[in-house]
């Protein structure tokens, strides 16, 4: 591990292990595969326990080979407690789990090999501590960023009179891949199914789907109700890609519109304010602004244009304007009416005001922004109107 990222390992557990002491809680074991990418810098099976002071000690099933003193390997839960006496590492009274990501019984289990007084939701500490993200995660977005406007820039070189949504979108992907694109990406909850991004094409930018994602798509099966369908790019049909900035572990959120040929003068209009609404936004949005003010922001602008009806979606209507990106494409913090979150330095979110247009399809912008002490800072930078198809 060379020494940048071994310092960066440093500073996250230092600011986690703050956290747990805030909390008034002796330690924090985490098994959720973005969470232990976050404290130890790689992915492995088993459990990571953070103290509220001293050493981490990582617990591994798999893979083997791992090399390191605070690594210790075993084959079930139970011999954690054994290594922790051996080590002379006192069990903690207060002790918090992954509630939103540990089964029941796993839950249960691990509870009763540590038997501690008092349990709490490691889930909500981790989120809230991934929120502020350190100057070489920074640097990790920006390098997403500059591969992603890379991809978008040659994203009208893989369109062919013809084709359906679904030929464009893999055209899209292989060049993500050829960029170096990572494939999927990490999201948080269950039921959050979609591969490297998604198209929206014509009426299909309609369907409403169970994921809580912006926007839907029926997709190409009922098993997958996502994104792309089969529709057909013809005359008329405005295509919006929303496609992945997964090029490091640090996922940028970019959504641009491209049209095959001319759309209604209400899907431009709609555009325009769309790109008004982020530009206000850019501008009120600074730290200590709560996220539930910059959404109402976004509706009052929505109502003044008479646009309510296909805001974020018509049968199905999402109800945030932005969201917080990172090691996963929906992190802290949320811009929407129930928030209470207030934005920080360093917090990075996707800003994605749209439109569904009946018949012509998806207009509007998505961008990704950094928190800096003067305001924001916009990570994905590329054109911004809608950008014709020949």
């Amino acid at each position: 591990m060379n020494s940048v990222i071994s310092a960066e390992l440093k500073l996250r557990r230092k600011r986690l292990q703050q956290a747990i002491r805030e909390s008034e809680m002796d330690a924090c074991l985490l098994s959720d595969t973005t969470n232990i990418c976050y404290v130890a810098g790689m992915v492995f099976s088993g459990y990571a326990y953070i103290p509220a002071d001293g050493e981490p000690l990582f617990f591994v099933k798999r893979p083997t080979g791992l090399l390191d003193e605070n690594i210790i390997y075993i084959r079930k839960p139970e011999q954690m407690a054994d290594f922790l006496a051996q080590r002379g590492v006192k069990m903690p009274n207060r002790l918090l789990l992954e509630g939103d990501e540990l089964t029941f019984n796993e839950y249960v289990r691990i509870q009763a090999v540590f038997n501690p007084q008092k349990t709490g939701n490691a889930t909500a500490l981790m989120r809230s501590v991934r929120s502020i993200k350190t100057d070489y995660e920074i640097s990790q977005f920006r390098i997403s960023a500059q591969k992603q406007t890379m991809t978008y820039t040659a994203i009208k070189s893989c369109y062919k009179t013809g084709m359906t949504d679904v030929d464009f979108q893999i055209e899209i992907e292989y060049l993500m891949r050829k960029n170096g694109s990572l494939g999927i990406f990490r999201t948080f909850g269950a039921n959050m199914d979609i591969y490297m991004g998604s198209i929206l094409a014509g009426d299909n930018a309609q369907a409403a789907s169970p994921f809580d994602f912006a926007l839907g798509g029926a997709g190409q099966d009922v098993t997958l109700p996502i994104g792309a369908n089969g529709t057909v790019l013809k005359e008329g049909t405005a295509v919006m890609v929303d496609m992945a900035g997964n090029y490091t572990p640090y996922i940028t959120d970019m959504t641009r519109v491209f049209a095959v040929g001319k759309l209604t003068d209400k899907a431009y209009r709609a555009h325009e304010v769309a790109v008004q609404i982020q530009n206000e936004i850019e501008k009120a949005a600074h730290p200590g602004v709560c996220c539930a003010d910059l959404y109402n922001l976004a509706l009052k602008i929505v109502e003044k244009e008479n646009l309510s009806d296909c805001f974020m979606g018509t049968k199905q209507q999402a109800k945030f304007v932005g969201h917080g990106i990172g090691l996963q494409i929906n992190e802290l913090p949320v811009l929407t009416g129930r928030s209470n979150e207030i934005l920080q330095p360093n917090m990075v979110f996707a800003l994605e005001p749209k439109f569904v247009i009946p018949k012509v399809g998806a207009v509007g912008i998505e961008n990704s922004f950094r928190v800096t002490e003067n305001g924001l800072e916009k990570l994905t930078v590329f054109e911004e109107a809608i950008i014709e198809l020949t």
